[in-house]
């Protein structure tokens, strides 16, 4: 017996990472997955993005758990596509329980040096593809008429400010807003709504060249090794330079399933302490 047995989740930028990581939690314990993604390189970033193999493989790794999944290609800056595909999972699961609205973009750079596509990018999927992913599948669970969880996908940066970062922080604070306006709106139906706010998760949005110089800028050519030193020394409270995605997902599946039945309007920081660091 899962905690979620018989539930059905939609996940957000569900190829990889996270989103990964969070569809396969949820499956382990039960849930069929909606997985969503883009499936493509937005041009403001610096690393490669997921693909359609991607979110196959996702897809196996759900299957391997038993439960069932349906995957669509869908960028969450275009509402009419979710709300499509949110229709095609309700198609075929006959319900929705809970949303996790994961998928995001990393970019970096002073803020009076950052450009209009950095900007209009990251606050496009990070903060509006938020909102849009809930209009597309709030609806729904009110009309349900059976209660649900909203779980988004923010960052410490959605609660404290980073240099370099100024349009995801300003993204992942509007995601916090979300989460608490929602749990207002939404309690009265029995829905749910908090938001994460992971310190660094490894992933490919991380793990790469142009972070590796973001936090080594003193030297030539750093290597993920002199990355990892630099997060170790600098980021967390707990000796650890990072986490990985599943500490994430462990805090979604608790947040999915009754276990927080009462828990709303909350920002959870699954940080290694960070967020207390002095």
């Amino acid at each position: 017996m899962g905690q979620l047995d018989g539930k059905v989740a939609l996940v957000t930028g569900a190829a990889r990472g996270q989103g990964r990581s969070h569809a396969e939690r949820l499956a382990e314990e039960g849930a069929d997955i909606i997985a969503i993604d883009i499936c493509d390189t937005l041009e403001s970033t610096d690393y490669r993005g997921s693909t359609r193999e991607d979110l196959d493989e996702t897809a196996r790794y759900v299957e391997k758990t038993g439960a069932r999944v349906i995957t669509e290609v869908v960028d969450v800056r275009d509402l009419g596509a979710l709300e499509r595909a949110v229709a095609a999972g309700i198609a075929e699961f006959g319900r929705l329980d809970t949303v996790v609205a994961n998928a995001g973009i990393f970019s970096s750079a002073p803020l009076h040096e950052l450009t209009e596509q950095q900007w209009d990018e990251m606050i496009g999927v990070n903060l509006t593809g938020v909102w849009k992913t809930m209009r597309a599948t709030v609806p729904h669970l009110i009309e349900q008429g059976e209660g649900g969880s909203i779980i988004l996908i923010s960052s410490t940066g959605g609660l404290q400010g980073f240099p370099n970062f100024a349009h995801y922080v300003a993204a992942k604070h509007g995601v916090t807003g979300l989460a608490r306006t929602a749990s207002n709106e939404l309690a009265s139906h029995m829905i749910r709504c908090n938001s994460v706010h992971p310190s660094s998760v490894l992933t490919d949005m991380i793990d790469h060249e142009a972070m590796y110089r973001l936090f080594r800028p003193d030297l030539p050519a750093p290597t993920h090794d002199d990355f990892r030193e630099a997060c170790q020394s600098g980021m967390n409270l707990l000796p650890i330079p990072w986490l990985e995605p599943v500490d994430i997902s462990n805090a979604v599946v608790w947040l999915a399933s009754d276990a927080s039945r009462y828990v709303t309007g909350v920002a959870l920081p699954i940080d290694a302490g960070a967020m207390s660091k002095v």
